[in-house]
């Protein structure tokens, strides 16, 4: 059986990879997202890379091979159904169970991974609205684009926040963004560096930054 550690690392490159059309998770990106040491990262991928699970190069970082993406999805399965499961049974906000989700994702079997599936009823995406992988790795993306990039004139919904730090998506909260939330963009100000829309709680004011994290789609 793999590791925490190698769990965690493997996951982590996913994940970066993943967020940049697959290129190469660098050492300085793994060592920020799991707050280590990049003498302790550059020494764990060559582990990784004798296990057969990434391709290390110096210099340009990992990318994980078809062994590793399959651990790593095993682990994403897990974190994503716990966190829904936390969301769903025990009314938890959303910016309280991926912090659980870490501590549990490593000690629950894929048998009750599997049960906490077919209980929610095979759902297709987290409280967050990260795509949850079915159990052969088969993972779908969802629709959608950055709401920075929303230009249309049309109403969008959110349907995926990729900053799951708690205090963004309590800040998001605070505003009255959250999944499902519709609105309409009103103006851009990229001088300012924020744009502004509004939805049923009224205008917000939201940094392009901010909004480069929130991914969106038209509304129904």
């Amino acid at each position: 059986m793999p590791s925490l550690t190698v769990e965690n690392y493997a996951k982590c490159i996913y994940l970066i990879c993943t967020r940049q059309d697959e290129k190469s998770a660098t050492t300085g990106q793994i060592a920020e997202a799991l707050e280590v040491s990049p003498g302790t990262v550059t020494s764990m991928l060559k582990t990784l890379k004798d296990a057969g699970l990434g391709d290390y190069k110096p210099y340009e970082g990992m990318k994980l091979t078809d062994a590793g993406r399959a651990l790593a999805l095993r682990v994403v399965r897990r974190h994503r159904l716990i966190e829904l499961f936390l969301a769903k049974t025990l009314d938890m906000s959303w910016d309280e169970v991926h912090a659980e989700a870490e501590n549990m994702e490593h000690a629950v079997s894929d048998l009750l991974v599997d049960r906490i599936d077919k209980f929610l009823g095979f759902p297709a995406q987290d409280p967050h609205g990260d795509p949850i992988p079915k159990p052969d790795g088969e993972i779908i993306a969802p629709a959608g684009c950055r709401l920075a990039d929303w230009n249309s004139s049309q109403s969008f919904q959110i349907n995926r926040v990729v900053d799951q730090t708690p205090e963004f998506l309590r800040y998001l909260s605070e505003l009255g963004l959250e999944l499902g939330t519709t609105g309409q963009m009103v103006g851009r100000q990229p001088e300012a560096g924020i744009l502004t829309f509004q939805t049923g709680g009224g205008n917000h004011a939201l940094s392009i930054d901010a909004a480069e994290k929130v991914f969106v789609i038209a509304a129904e």
